[in-house]
């Protein structure tokens, strides 16, 4: 979960219980703690008696607590890291406690004393609870730590993203505003109704990568930033640009990073189109495999060797924000194939839902 922005530091930082994954996590931390503690006790004679009898203790402990922090997330979310983190503490230690008692009451009761089972439930209720409590109190404040240190530092790199997102902006602006310009002011003489649609291709260019809201967009929008992009240089180029778009298998709603395929256009033309003479073919090609989308953005190269930094910094930029976006489902690759630069891009499909039609609305 994410820290609400303008409300100081939020105890947002803990994971959402009411998830399956959370569920499976707390069940799978509760067995390998309660065999660590079997194969810590009273020896291998023992041992399977000990493994569910303290793997039915933690189990309950732990789905419970995660029930009771799912349904207190809303008012946990509206706390601050130090009234939220102690609230926790409070929950777990009560349930520690509970679930203690309730285990002493149990082995009390007549049914278990008759079956011979009452050394395997607890003795003494209060040194029982208190030292079970102590327990919780110091694990759970060891979790809280690291939840806490983990937000802090997937923020950090989201921020950090963010920033070379903003870097890689004010990178493409400079020698493409005045390239630009130049040809804006060729055309307003020799054919002023394109000159004006140059105009405003620039501006909406300049628009979308100004706007925040390009964090994350459809793949159709930015599909659009790049044909923009495309446009503005084939009026520098003219002829010697040649653009092959293959996507007509691509979901247009599908949520992509902003920012992503315009950024690989560009140094395809700047690195592979705009030093050759004679020009050359960039191909854009992507397919829907699944639920996979597959994105390959190819360039012809001169024989020289070397890559500019540049370059380097917009594909380094991109493969962290599909880490982010999308987390060990990403790839990026990219590299140099005999006369061809190569980036391919796989990332699974979020899709957003498409609009519904104004009859369904009415």
């Amino acid at each position: 979960m994410k820290t609400q922005a303008g409300a100081g530091d939020q105890a947002l930082y803990l994971p959402d219980f009411c998830t399956s994954r959370a569920t499976l996590a707390i069940v799978l931390i509760v067995e390998l703690t309660a065999l660590v503690l079997s194969l810590a006790g009273r020896g291998l004679i023992d041992f399977w008696t000990d493994l569910v009898r303290t793997s039915l203790f933690l189990l309950w402990i732990g789905l419970t607590s995660a029930a009771l922090l799912c349904l207190l997330k809303q008012q946990l979310s509206r706390m601050t890291v130090t009234a939220g983190s102690a609230t926790v503490l409070v929950i777990i230690t009560g349930v520690v406690s509970t679930v203690s008692l309730l285990a002493y009451l149990m082995g009390s009761t007549r049914v278990v004393a008759d079956s011979g089972a009452g050394d395997l439930f607890p003795q003494n209720p209060w040194r029982f609870a208190l030292g079970n409590a102590w327990i919780g109190l110091i694990i759970t404040g060891l979790a809280l730590r690291y939840f806490y240190v983990s937000h802090h530092w997937r923020r950090s790199v989201e921020l950090r993203a963010a920033a070379r997102v903003h870097a890689l902006q004010a990178r493409i602006r400079p020698h493409f505003l005045f390239n630009s310009m130049n040809t804006i002011a060729a055309l307003t003489r020799s054919n002023p109704g394109r000159a004006e649609q140059a105009v405003q291709d620039l501006a909406d260019l300049f628009r979308a990568t100004l706007s925040d809201k390009y964090e994350t967009i459809t793949l159709a929008e930015e599909l659009d930033v790049a044909r923009t992009y495309q446009r503005m240089e084939q009026l520098r180029l003219g002829n010697r640009l040649q653009v092959d778009w293959q996507i007509e298998a691509l979901p247009e709603h599908a949520l992509v990073p902003g920012l992503m395929i315009q950024p690989l256009l560009e140094n395809a033309i700047y690195h592979g189109i705009e030093p050759r003479a004679e020009g050359g073919t960039v191909t854009i090609t992507g397919e829907l495999s699944g639920d996979l989308i597959t994105l390959v953005v190819r360039n012809p190269v001169d024989p020289s060797p070397g890559m500019r930094e540049g370059n380097r910094l917009a594909l380094a930029n991109i493969r962290e924000r599909l880490s982010l976006m999308y987390g060990e489902r990403a790839l990026m690759k990219s590299g140099r194939f005999d006369h061809e630069y190569i980036v391919t891009l796989r990332f699974p499909l979020i899709e957003r839902a498409a609009p519904a039609p104004l009859a369904q609305r009415a």
